[in-house]
């Protein structure tokens, strides 16, 4: 069973246009995010998908590898699943997302083995706990809430379920998703229903038909940068994780 990692992103993001290029620590984020999948032990090959010859650039300066997708692609998991088309050869595909600077290897394993070991999941995801307040009501920050079969009920900007009697059982979508490659070829072509209109959150679209996400709790700390105000929070988490490293 093979596996493919893409990095999917794009120049001209909404809230902060350019921000694969942009230097944290003196390297492009989406070199911060290739490096940190980079060490994963399962997956066979990984890529970069982006419309931006700019970006394309960038990650062959650095070794990576790199693919030209369509610009006109609404969500990252569609222009995933135009490399999974042409790539048949791999039987699981994985999204990682390109502002995600704090992936880990371990984080691209752990969403890869349910994949692996369970032909009845077709799809998975990552959630962390969430700690602070700030986080709980940050619409930047997918809340995601879980059966007690580990799959997903819903994803959403707002704090869920709502904190009537605790604040301490909240966890955040960490922004990376598994696919059985026939299953992200069929969800590229479903249309996009009203909550995930409603929130603009992609991964509703497969809650909103009825297919499972499994979702595996990480201890990983991750933080996106999706903000100019997420910019010294990385930051800060790089130097520590350079530190820690040796």
């Amino acid at each position: 069973m093979k596996i493919l990692g893409v990095i999917p992103c794009r120049m001209n993001a909404s809230r902060l246009p350019g921000k694969p290029l942009l230097k944290l620590l003196g390297r492009p984020l989406i070199q911060h995010v290739y490096e940190g999948v980079q060490t994963s032990k399962k997956i066979d090959q990984f890529i970069v998908a982006t419309d931006s010859q700019n970006i394309i650039d960038c990650v062959r300066s650095f070794g990576g590898q790199a693919v030209l997708t369509s610009s006109s692609h609404n969500t990252g998991t569609e222009r995933v699943a135009e490399v999974a088309e042409k790539l048949a050869e791999y039987d699981i595909i994985l999204n990682i997302q390109g502002d995600e600077p704090l992936v880990t290897g371990e984080m691209v394993d752990q969403l890869a083995t349910p994949l692996v070991e369970n032909p009845g999941i077709h799809m998975t995801a990552l959630k962390g706990r969430i700690t602070n307040q700030e986080e709980l009501h940050d619409p930047s920050i997918i809340k995601v809430v879980t059966d007690k079969n580990d799959c997903a009920i819903y994803f959403s900007r707002h704090p869920i379920p709502y904190p009537r009697n605790r604040t301490d059982h909240y966890y955040r979508n960490k922004g990376v998703y598994g696919f059985r490659r026939s299953f992200i070829l069929e969800f590229k072509d479903l249309p996009r229903g009203p909550l995930e209109l409603a929130e603009s959150l992609e991964q509703l679209r497969a809650i909103e038909y009825g297919k499972q996400i499994f979702v595996s709790e990480t201890k990983t700390e991750t933080h996106g940068v999706n903000t100019p105000e997420d910019i010294p929070i990385v930051e800060k988490a790089l130097r520590s994780k350079q530190l820690s490293n040796g």
